[in-house]
């Protein structure tokens, strides 16, 4: 038979790429796209507040230019009763425009304020509820601090970016042209001395934010790395000060921490700086912009404008203003730019994981629960009655039941991590329902492999894999799982009492039910001398207890889902001999008439198996009951003979 690796599909590799992240502007049409979706009444709003605020901050130009020219000629003129028509209104109109300005700017901070969490809270729970349907493959590919990075310092990135960046972009963006449309209003002359300065701001402010872009860039990919290497040595501190590494971890730190404060440095000299350069051209602008209409105003400079009007104070005057109102938002829109660039470049590392290929699942099969009648048939009933059976739709229609018994095949199955290299070849195992299945190897055999197939947490190169007589293609992921209990080597509670970490194996337990689960695992003894016995709170993967009681209560979680196939995968390496012993008993009583299987570096747990495979490199060289094998006297006999030892 022809044997195909496994392969990812081009979605799932790129998903799983360790690359930096993308910077594209597309991200920015993605944000903006769903504060629309997320807000379609709200936002809306914010925005026009962000236009209103900036029209009414520009429209005093031109009430100023009036009262200017109203007092110039009430100077020339001496009439104020003609001139105070003119002047006492503007004033009016002028005060009416900035408190405008100012409620439109607190409406629009407290709206942007509300959205902007709103979207965060939105965006981190889609995150989170993706990661939830993401296959273990992805993370085992990427390390989870760096996968914390995306929750707090890419999300930060993302809240500058919508509270503060992208307002202040509009706003600027509409005074400048509202400032600049005045400006030409007035005198054309005047606006290209002002734009001749600009145009140098902007090519300054251009060649900066490129500069800054990239390492912006890899200043958050720098960051994951550095928060993922401390989250590691954080959990394997241990292990660190057992072995006297500390000098080697502090090294290897330094150096992630020195890349982060390298790309840090030279992204934030090139924006820090650039404010500065800015304002100063825009201080040497206002210099030249009032020099320029002293010598226009001097030498009688014939004026081209829209408005028809002549050089005069009234025109010089409001120049001066909007010159540094225009400039002061070139400047606000240049800093701000830097501030987008590493919203996007955090949004992108956010999308990274948002669009990361979800787990596939194609089965149809769903478990229920189920009733036997006197004919023997099996019907679905809504309540538990303690038998469950497998719901199979076929393509006519029709609906048949299959009993969930246990009965685990998996015939001639290959299976590889990486596309060209198979780590498992021609496994072949028949688990009846009640029977218990052990598996001996050496570190790298593949034991655990074989337990993450059958409950799909890879799926098979080639093969099949069969459950009480279905293909478990064909069975609903999450169904299948609910099916199995699993005790990992490597123990995993939760922030919780003891009881909430029992019960995590099934939600609708009992306490008296977490109870007896415990007594049947022999957790029961320990727990009730805790402080506050089943109500004691764990917290930190609970470093309050040995890592035996861990395992013990991981064994009560297992043992209260109460499931017709049992995979323990090093269950008791945890414990001593004389908590084995006892564990073993409960063990013994958790597995009767149920389909279990056993990885254990002890062989003394496992002489009661049903059936023992030893395997190598990926392959099953010896199968048989404990007699059976030590009568071969092959490799299983020497191992429990001590001639051999697993690695």
């Amino acid at each position: 038979m022809h044997k195909q690796p496994m392969k990812l599909s081009g979605k799932e590799a790129a998903s799983m790429s360790k690359g930096r992240p993308k910077f594209s502007f597309s991200a920015l049409k993605r944000i903006v796209g769903m504060l629309k979706s997320y807000y379609p009444k709200l936002f809306p709003v914010a925005v026009i507040c962000i236009i209103f605020s900036s029209v009414t901050a520009t429209l005093p130009a031109i009430f100023q230019q009036q009262v200017i020219s109203g007092i110039q000629d009430w100077y020339l003129t001496g009439d104020w009763e003609g001139a105070s028509q003119i002047i006492i209104p503007k004033v009016m109109i002028l005060a009416g425009l900035y408190l405008i300005s100012l409620l439109a700017v607190i409406v629009q901070t407290q709206l942007m304020a509300y959205i902007t969490q709103g979207f965060l809270n939105k965006t981190r729970k889609t995150m989170f509820d993706g990661m939830q349907n993401l296959p273990i493959r992805y993370f085992d590919t990427n390390k989870h601090g760096d996968i914390m990075s995306h929750y707090t310092n890419d999300i930060d990135t993302l809240r500058m970016l919508i509270s503060q960046a992208l307002p202040t972009i509009i706003q600027s963006s509409i005074v400048i042209v509202c400032v600049l449309g005045i400006m030409i209003f007035y005198s054309i002359p005047m606006t290209l001395v002002v734009i001749s300065g600009v145009a140098v701001m902007l090519f300054v402010s251009a060649k900066v934010t490129s500069g800054s872009a990239k390492y912006f860039i890899r200043q958050q990919a720098s960051l994951g790395k550095a928060e993922g290497y401390i989250q590691e040595m954080m959990n394997g501190q241990k292990v660190v000060k057992l072995f006297c590494q500390e000098d080697k971890v502090q090294e290897e730190f330094d150096q992630l921490n020195q890349q982060l404060c390298n790309d840090s440095f030279r992204a934030n000299s090139f924006a820090n700086c650039l404010g500065p350069i800015i304002q100063n051209i825009g201080n040497i602008m206002y210099v030249i912009v009032a020099t320029a209409g002293g010598i226009f105003l001097l030498s009688d400079f014939p004026n081209f404008s829209i408005s028809g009007m002549a050089f005069e104070l009234s025109i010089v005057v409001p120049f001066l203003n909007m010159t540094k109102q225009f400039t002061g938002n070139v400047n606000t829109f240049s800093q701000q730019i830097n501030h987008v660039v590493m919203g996007l470049a955090g949004a992108s590392r956010v999308f990274e994981v948002m669009d990361a290929q979800p787990e596939e699942d194609k089965g149809y099969v769903t478990l229920v629960n189920a009733k036997i009648e006197d004919d023997g048939s099996i019907t679905e009933v809504s309540k538990h009655t303690g038998i469950w059976a497998w719901k199979h739709p076929h393509g006519d229609g029709t609906l048949t039941y299959t009993r969930l018994m246990g009965d685990v095949v998996l015939n001639q199955v290959d299976f590889g991590y990486e596309e060209d290299n198979l780590v498992l070849h021609d496994i072949s195992v028949f688990a009846k329902p009640g029977q218990k299945v052990a598996f001996v190897g050496s570190t790298g055999a593949g034991k655990t492999t074989i337990t993450n197939l059958i409950n799909r947490f890879y799926d098979i190169a080639d093969g099949k894999i069969r459950y009480d007589g279905i293909n478990i293609n064909k069975i609903k992921k999450s169904d299948l799982r609910r099916s199995l209990g699993i005790v990992l080597q490597e123990t995993n509670l939760f922030t919780g009492t003891v009881m909430e970490n029992i019960r995590y194996g099934n939600l609708t337990a009992t306490d008296s039910q977490c109870i007896e689960a415990a007594k049947l695992a022999g957790a029961d003894d320990f727990i009730t001398r805790l402080p506050l016995g089943y109500d004691t709170v764990l917290s930190n993967n609970g470093s309050n207890l040995s890592q035996g009681q861990r395992q013990l209560i991981a064994i009560a979680r297992a043992a209260v889902a109460d499931p017709p196939v049992m995979i323990l995968d090093e269950a008791t390496s945890s414990i001593d001999t004389r908590t084995e012993a006892i564990v073993q008993r409960g063990m013994d009583k958790l597995m009767e008439g149920r389909t279990v299987f056993v990885i254990a570096h002890r062989l003394s747990t496992i002489k009661n198996s049903d059936v023992i495979m030893v395997l190598e490199k990926g392959r099953i060289i010896e199968r048989g009951t404990h007699e059976q094998l030590l009568e071969e006297k092959g490799t299983y006999y020497q191992l429990y003979t001590g001639a051999f030892e697993l690695d």
